[in-house]
This record gives structure tokens, C-alpha cells and sequence, in this order.
């Protein structure tokens, strides 16, 4: 059941039961939390949003013109719901979310979740850790922030802290932590001097910008498959400048495309072991004509059908035209 508003399922694709999980290659998990939020609310009813944003319909098939795949029906795809989260209970909600992640997991599917403020990075990726081990998952991460501060407020939970706990907690390493996307005026220098010490790898858009984005990825993928045995994805929206995903909590101009975005997306779930997803910071209230849900929406269906088209075995050249070899 989703727990805003009516349920219903990705994009119409099965729902299933986290206590009785059928046979899946991905499990699709709502996370609606936003008690996590520094500044503008309403994340909690982004996994109700990301799930609907669409002008087809909702019939559980969605063919990739560039993929050659329909990642809803070559994959076995099912949509768990949404763990019960409320804010006032923080630290209950994380913990119910990551044994959700963690059933999921140990059931051999991939995670996909959607947020949700980015706090649910931490009890995601852990649930992941559970069942790979801890320090055997690396994390590709695409955000505006670098989501490494100590406390706020005094509180450990937070959307701005969840790599630090990840990294704190040894669930993930910070020498196979690789961030794209930073820029702004946060965080401050002592909370750069610790990311420095643990070894992570940060992309400002500066140098996104100087050596290319291809050029980074790529860096980065070397980093993140060394002596780790999978890849979680994370995927803040406000990664992309603010005038394509307008939709979310602590905007930051001066981002990504959404091209960018999707391409990115689309080759790291085409080239890395992926072993879960998430999809975090959609703000519906500060949406405009459901742009950032549609993206989100999209994020996902890049990342699913990159996936298909990997297991589907046979090579994939982003070049070839549209209609050759129909």
C-alpha cells in the first residue's frame, strides 16, 4: 500500500509483498520521508509522484527507442509499496526501510526506491551492505551536495549526513565513494578537510565542466569496481539545475542537464554491477507542470532498461540509428 494519497503501482507494473516476494530482478520500494529536510518539505510524496508522472498508460510496458529493450517485461519487475515511514519516529522509520531493502536484497532482486529526502540513502545502502557485506558495495552518487556533514541540529538524521553515516558506520568505504555533480557554497571547509581523509572522490561541476562529463564517468567506474563486488546508485534530482527539476528541497543552480542526467544514469546501469537505486528529493509542492516528476520517472526507466539490455548479453552502440536492423 502506498501511504499517500491512492495505490497504485510503478508505471502498472505487479504489486507484490515483502513478506511473501515472488521470484523478481527488481523490487521497486516507496520510502515517502521527508523529516530529514533542512529546508523546503514535501519530499514525502515524491514516490507517489515519481510512480504516476506519465502520458502513456499505466500498463506495465515502456520499450526504450534507444535501449531496444522494455525493461518492464524483460526484467520481472514488481512494486513492493511503500515502507511505513513517519517523521516523527526517525529513527524506526530508517530501520523499517532497511530490512525492506535488506528483504529485498537477500531475495536477489535489485532495490529501486524511491524518495524521499536523501536520508534514505543511509538505511538503503546499508540494506544493501547487509547482504553483499560491509565494505564490498562502492556508491556512485549524483547530487548538488555532498551530503557529508556531522549532525544538524544536533541530530545524526538528516538529508544532509547520510555518506558520512555510511562511511562511519562501515557500511560503505570512503575510498570507493564517488560523488558527481557538487558545487555552491556548502559544505564548509572542515567537512571537506574529513571527506579528504576518508578518500572520496568528488566531481564539482567545475571540473565536470573543464574535463567532461564521459571523461569523469569513467574515472569514476575504474574507482568504484576496484575490490568492490557491487554499485549502488544514488540519484539526488537536484543534481540537475534547478530550471529542469525545479521540484525539489535546496535547489542549486548551475547543474546538469536532464540530458546529461539520463545519459549518466543510462551508462552507469549499462556498465557497472548495479545492485541497487535510489531516486531521492522529489518535492511535488515546489513542482511546476510535474517537470522533476517526470524526470525522476525517467531516471528510473533509464536505469531498468540499461539493466535489461546488459543481461540481455549482446553489445550496444549509443550511435547506431533508430531504425537499423528492424
Amino acid at each position: 500500500m502506498n501511504q499517500y494519497g491512492p495505490s497504485f503501482t510503478f508505471l502498472g507494473v505487479p504489486a507484490c509483498d515483502l513478506a511473501a516476494l515472488p521470484e523478481a530482478d527488481v523490487v521497486i520500494l516507496g520510502a515517502p520521508y521527508d523529516g530529514g529536510t533542512s529546508h523546503r518539505p514535501g519530499a514525502r510524496f515524491g514516490p507517489q509522484a515519481i510512480r504516476g508522472a506519465d502520458y502513456l498508460p499505466q500498463d506495465g510496458s515502456r520499450p526504450s527507442l534507444a535501449m531496444r529493450v522494455d525493461a518492464l517485461k524483460d526484467l520481472r519487475v514488481f512494486d513492493a509499496g511503500d515502507v511505513d515511514m513517519y517523521a516523527p519516529d526517525s529513527a524506526a522509520s530508517l530501520r523499517r526501510l532497511e530490512d525492506a531493502v535488506f528483504a529485498v536484497a537477500d531475495a536477489g532482486a535489485i532495490p529501486v526506491v524511491l524518495g524521499g529526502d536523501h536520508t534514505i540513502a543511509w538505511p538503503d545502502a546499508t540494506g544493501v551492505a547487509r547482504k553483499l557485506g560491509y565494505g564490498r558495495v562502492s556508491m556512485v552518487h549524483f547530487d548538488a551536495h555532498a551530503d557529508t556533514g556531522d549532525t544538524d541540529h544536533g541530530s545524526l538524521i538528516g538529508h544532509g549526513q547520510p555518506m558520512r553515516r555510511l562511511i562511519e558506520s562501515g557500511a560503505l568505504r570512503g575510498d570507493r565513494f564517488l560523488q558527481l555533480g557538487l558545487r555552491g557554497y556548502w559544505p564548509e571547509p572542515e567537512t571537506l578537510d574529513w571527506m579528504a581523509q576518508q578518500g572520496l572522490r568528488s566531481y564539482e561541476m567545475t571540473e565536470i565542466v573543464a574535463r567532461g562529463l564521459d571523461e569523469c564517468l569513467a574515472e569514476a567506474f575504474t574507482i568504484a569496481t576496484d575490490e568492490c563486488d557491487g554499485v549502488f546508485l544514488s540519484v539526488d534530482v537536484d543534481v540537475v539545475d534547478p530550471g529542469m527539476a525545479p521540484g525539489t528541497g535546496t535547489p542549486e543552480p548551475g547543474g546538469l542537464t536532464a540530458r546529461q542526467l539520463l545519459d549518466a544514469v543510462r551508462r552507469c546501469c549499462y556498465e557497472l554491477p548495479i545492485v541497487g537505486v535510489d531516486v531521492v528529493e522529489v518535492s511535488p509542492p515546489y513542482d511546476h507542470a510535474e517537470i522533476t516528476a517526470f524526470l525522476a520517472n525517467r531516471v528510473v526507466l533509464e536505469a531498468l532498461s540499461a539493466i535489461a539490455r546488459k543481461r540481455r548479453g549482446d553489445s550496444w552502440d549509443p550511435r547506431q540509428p533508430l531504425l537499423q536492423g528492424r
